[in-house]
């Protein structure tokens, strides 16, 4: 079972981790102020007020850290070790923006208080952790689901191999169409002989995937209207596959999806949300990063000499195919492509300088992006803006390619997040897939967990090359 919060997906069991945490996470900063007082709790708030205001304050924000460092992720393949350090490195930055909420908001919170909050709050989380790694079945949590369908495009659930995307689920088995080709194992198939909701009951089914490979043949409208009347989900295929694995799958799409489906939408309002909000952090972000932008420049201006650039411009495509100038950080040789011929970036790449190397793995060569995002060529959330010569090829190769450019290119975006840094048309076609689902599930509020989540790849220097 997935829960959607901000655009996403959740799992159903990190859902309720979640729940619980924030519930334990506010019980912290009472518990804090019984060992700080050592008298009874009507005494404390006659003093200071009421403690509600700071539960809510750190609460809240140290979930939305706790989500910024990754822990509320299906993707987290951590060890033990890293969560811990996870876990340790939010609860100080959490302590760290709660101390700016209490000064900004005066809601009064000594620091003996907001210290034992602290350690009450880092002590609750790794037995919450532990509690959950070892107790909780994550099978309670899974939907039953039956497919109706084994050819080629029930193939695309039974190849789903990461352990994220079969999370939420587990496949009861398929049942055949009249005259589809069977490609599934014989052993998973499931006899219905027309009646789907017996199957369903027989089985306790909570879902059932329409995955055939031609529904204009003997298409079972009325059994599958049975299910959905008797309290069993029905969902198209292609959806599925966008909520358990969190983008859109190019091989199993078709542009009636798109053209008749949710999302796709860009109103007005939005537009003008997702431009506020890129004047905002630009503003912000431009000031909090001055003192690391004129190290990085003279960090450069050192290795290279002072007649060498400190920035580069690269043509990149932008929204609607058209190109403009990208800015960074110079990270590479002055002569990285000195025949003139775009190459894809490599790992290890021996025409990154030793500057250049420090600045990739912190991402501070994307600061000057910022300029970028100011004139308007670019946002802070979306596509990653790629060069006119590996579009033109990718285009010709990667079916619906060209849409990814119905929004302005990102210096942070879904696919980031999601999948490792792309140097081949593979991985384009990869990207592709989360930039699809982030085009459709397109809000407000998901561009702010992608900027929240955006955090853990800093801090924790993943995906850089």
């Amino acid at each position: 079972m997935r829960v959607r919060v901000l655009g996403q997906y959740i799992h159903g069991s990190l859902a309720v981790l979640a729940a619980v945490e924030l519930a334990m996470l506010s019980g912290a900063v009472l518990l804090a102020a019984l060992l700080r007082w050592r008298v009874p709790v009507h005494v404390i708030e006659s003093a200071m007020g009421p403690l509600w205001p700071r539960m809510l304050l750190f609460s809240v924000v140290m979930i939305v850290c706790l989500f910024a460092f990754g822990l509320y992720s299906s993707r987290q393949r951590a060890p033990a070790f890293g969560i811990a350090v996870r876990l340790a490195a939010a609860v100080g930055a959490g302590t760290a923006v709660t101390a700016i909420g209490v000064y900004m908001l005066d809601v009064g919170m000594g620091r003996g208080m907001m210290v034992l909050s602290a350690v009450m709050a880092l002590l609750g989380l790794f037995a919450s952790r532990y509690v959950f790694t070892h107790v909780v079945d994550d099978e309670a949590f899974k939907r039953r689901v039956l497919v109706y369908g084994c050819g080629q495009r029930a193939t695309s659930i039974a190849n789903l191999r990461r352990r994220s995307d079969r999370r939420g689920f587990v496949v009861i088995g398929y049942v055949q169409p009249d005259g589809e080709d069977c490609v599934v194992p014989a052993g998973q198939l499931i006899t219905s002989d027309g009646h789907i909701q017996e199957v369903c009951e027989r089985h306790n089914i909570d879902e059932v995937v329409v995955a055939m490979d031609d529904r204009r043949r003997a298409f079972p409208l009325l059994e599958l209207l049975e299910c959905r009347l008797a309290g069993t989900d029905v969902i198209e295929l292609l959806t599925f596959l966008e909520r358990e694995t969190g983008r859109v799958r190019i091989d199993a799409l078709n542009p009636s999806w798109m053209i008749f489906g949710e999302g796709f939408r860009r109103d007005p309002l939005r537009l003008f949300s997702s431009r506020s909000l890129d004047l905002l952090a630009s503003l912000l972000i431009l000031v909090v990063s001055l003192p690391a932008m004129a190290i990085t420049a003279l960090a450069i201006k050192l290795e290279d000499g002072w007649h060498a650039p400190v920035f580069y411009r690269q043509a990149r495509v932008g929204l609607g195919g058209h190109a403009f100038d990208v800015l960074k950080f110079r990270s590479m040789r002055t002569d990285a492509e000195r025949e003139g011929v775009a190459q894809w970036a490599q790992t290890k790449d021996p025409r990154i300088t030793r500057v250049g190397a420090i600045i990739r793995k912190i991402r501070v060569d994307e600061l000057p992006q910022i300029l970028n995002v100011v004139r308007g060529q670019m946002s802070f959330v979306g596509p990653r803006p790629e060069r006119p010569q590996f579009v033109a090829q990718l285009a010709q190769n990667i079916p619906y390619y060209a849409q990814r450019h119905c929004v302005k290119p990102g210096i942070t975006g879904w696919a980031q997040l999601c999948y490792p840094y792309g140097s081949s048309e593979q991985d384009a076609l990869e990207k592709l897939q989360y930039d699809l689902y982030y085009i459709k599930n397109n809000t407000l509020l998901f561009d702010l967990a992608i900027l929240v989540q955006t955090a853990e790849v800093v801090f924790m220097g993943r995906g850089a090359r």
